[in-house]
């Protein structure tokens, strides 16, 4: 059998067990220490965000978003349709009401102009506005994040930008996550860089990070004994996992780089196929490329190009289902065109990870010409 070739693996840079050696010399293992400071420090000096926490996951950060901006109890969120559930699960946990809002064919990210007509609607109208936005750059490409931002502010919609995704892709030179209130990275196996599981939270408001710290270590009071008057999570990044993530970080603008050649790699190799698109990348903005994503010629089926890679032990994956199409939000309020929906019919993940050599990606490159043609 070929030798597995995976969808996204970690790619280790060096240094990550010389920072794990340390917590363990200082004994300093969970949940802080230096580590998770030089961590949080790590990610402001990359990003520009004034202020970090790093927590467990991506998840948890979104989580402590909605609660440190006060939405709760019935309050509406709007957020990006087509996306990972981990992006709007806290919805849920905050027992609030989502309502989905469909992609661009431009960015395949969240549509700006279906979110300002459903704002000016409601403002024309009266109707309630929600008290909140969640937009995923999604697969490490960001979205129209300034204009997002601008229709937000515009109608007194908090924006939380879930970059999960999208670590160090930039908007005009600006790096994704760092355009709304708030804004969060997760480190999970398959992300660009990884810390085996892990997120970030960040905002240029102290004291909306000094409470979510605040909760994330189960809310307890400055006393020397367990005093608590609200409660909180035990969402804190330990000190071991963070090790990880500053060997990690060192090495995150390399791993763009070469992403970003895989993506290339695979447009130039593919392009004599027609009816093949890969996602867009907005004027302006320079992704990641965390995953290469393309759609399919109308007459093949996604599954059957993954099935028919699986085969030869290469790892593919579909795109996401959108949230409004989930049995979980059946009856969900949405504004839906369509978009997304097509996407996860005839959109496919090809092998991206950071370690891929270019004669992996040939390989692969010329797998994908194969089972199509000969399916044509």
């Amino acid at each position: 059998m070929n030798k597995r070739i995976f969808l996204s693996p970690p790619h280790m840079g060096g240094n990550e067990l010389a920072y794990i050696q340390e917590a363990f010399e200082s004994n300093y293992i969970a949940p802080l220490g230096h580590n998770v400071d030089s961590f949080e420090a790590q990610i402001k000096a990359y990003t520009g965000a004034k202020y970090a926490l790093a927590l467990t996951s991506g998840t948890a950060a979104i989580h402590l978003a909605l609660r440190v901006l006060g939405i709760k109890d019935g309050d509406e969120v709007m957020a990006s349709s087509f996306t990972f559930i981990g992006s709007v699960a806290p919805i849920l946990y905050e027992r609030c009401t989502p309502f989905f809002i469909d992609s661009d064919k431009e960015s395949w990210n969240l549509d700006p102009n279906l979110l300002e007509e459903e704002l000016s609607h409601r403002a024309a109208t009266g109707k309630k506005q929600p008290k909140a936005l969640i937009v995923t750059h999604l697969y490490g490409q960001c979205a129209d994040i300034k204009r997002i931002a601008a229709i937000c502010e515009h109608y007194g919609v908090q924006l939380i930008e879930d970059a999960a995704e999208s670590l160090g892709a930039t908007s005009e030179g600006k790096q994704s996550g760092t355009f709304g209130k708030m804004g969060i990275y997760s480190f999970n196996g398959n992300k660009i860089i990884t810390t085996s599981g892990g997120g970030m939270l960040v905002s240029d408001d102290e004291s909306l990070i000094a409470h979510a710290r605040h909760l994330s270590t189960q809310a307890r009071e400055p006393a020397p004994h367990y005093e608590h008057t609200e409660y909180g999570y035990n969402y804190r990044m330990s000190n071991i996992v963070a090790g990880i993530g500053r060997g990690q970080m060192e090495v995150l603008d390399e791993r763009i780089r070469r992403r970003r050649a895989i993506f290339e790699l695979y447009s130039q190799g593919l392009a004599e196929i027609e009816g093949i698109s890969f996602m867009p990348e907005l004027k302006g903005s320079s992704g990641n490329r965390w995953l290469t994503t393309l759609m399919l010629p109308e007459a093949i089926s996604p599954e059957h190009l993954r099935l028919a890679l699986e085969k030869e032990n290469i790892e593919s994956r579909p795109l996401w289902k959108p949230m409004h199409a989930q049995p979980l939000f059946h009856g969900a309020n949405q504004k839906i065109t369509g978009v997304s929906d097509e996407l996860f019919a005839r959109g496919i993940c090809l092998p991206s990870g950071s370690s891929l050599n270019d004669e992996d990606v040939a390989t692969i490159i010329s797998m994908v010409k194969h089972i199509i043609t000969s399916d044509n």
